[in-house]
């Protein structure tokens, strides 16, 4: 177990479902008391209740809509009222899986649905950040994670506006990272490979996930604890001299 998070408070994003799930999990088994905000509120509720119930550690499950800064900002203060402080913030929330998007080509993709993309991917990564900012400046200390995607790296076909605004999350990290770093808080990055991230996949999409074991160093299908490690290590102690730097955990798809 990564030491050095027990008793940490840490908002995950979009921690009611998937990968975000398993990364509240994580936190949990470490001793962090979780914070799950997600714009499903009887889900977070449910994934409050089971680390409740198996951890010993506080939990928090508050609805959140990222794209609207006065969420953003209700979040801020409901988990401060209840705890005190914030020391973690996790981006996760996003459209990909739990929210549908069109994974065709540019032709196919409703210039709506490309600004709600836009709209939850990136202005919710910037309400959070912002919300979080004030209590954190203030602590001088933080850690802020962002999500992006290993698709950013393969320029992988299909869904361009979701690749596009994970490929911004990586500037969008970079810059804050410097802008943050007098006052003690890491910025960084994580990005996922194709991961079996549904609750209840179907049989297409299986194979889809599947499609890319081949091109892996690590020749299996990746699953959402296999990214749990990383953020956990980017959350604790371990990384307190890392800032501004994307790590990639894909099973060795891309190099970088």
């Amino acid at each position: 177990m990564i030491k050095g998070l027990k008793s940490k408070i840490v908002i995950v994003t979009g921690g009611a479902h998937g990968i975000g799930k398993a990364y509240c999990l994580g936190f949990a088994k470490a001793g962090a008391h979780v914070v799950t905000a997600d714009i499903d509120e009887a889900a977070a509720k449910r994934g409050a209740d089971e680390m409740n119930n198996d951890f010993d550690a506080p939990t928090l499950a508050l609805r959140t809509d990222v794209s609207d800064e006065a969420s953003t900002k209700e979040m801020a203060t409901r988990v401060l009222d209840r705890f005190g402080r914030i020391d973690v913030l996790v981006n996760n929330a996003a459209v990909f899986s739990v929210v549908p998007m069109n994974r065709g080509t540019i032709e196919t993709i409703d210039p709506e649905e490309w600004d709600r993309l836009m709209t939850v991917n990136l202005r919710g990564l910037f309400f959070c950040c912002r919300a979080v900012l004030p209590t954190m400046r203030k602590q001088k200390s933080g850690k802020i994670i962002t999500i992006a995607s290993g698709t950013v790296f393969a320029g992988a076909p299909g869904r361009i506006h979701y690749v596009t605004s994970k490929a911004a999350t990586i500037g969008f990290t970079r810059t804050l990272a410097r802008e943050v770093g007098d006052d003690n808080i890491n910025v960084n990055c994580l990005a996922p490979g194709n991961t079996l991230s549904e609750e209840n996949p179907t049989g297409p999409m299986i194979k889809f996930r599947e499609s890319s074991v081949g091109l892996r160093a690590l020749k299996r299908i990746q699953m959402p604890n296999d990214v749990v490690g990383a953020m956990l290590f980017l959350a604790s102690p371990l990384s307190d001299f890392i800032t501004g730097q994307t790590i990639n955990v894909d099973g060795g798809i891309s190099f970088r």
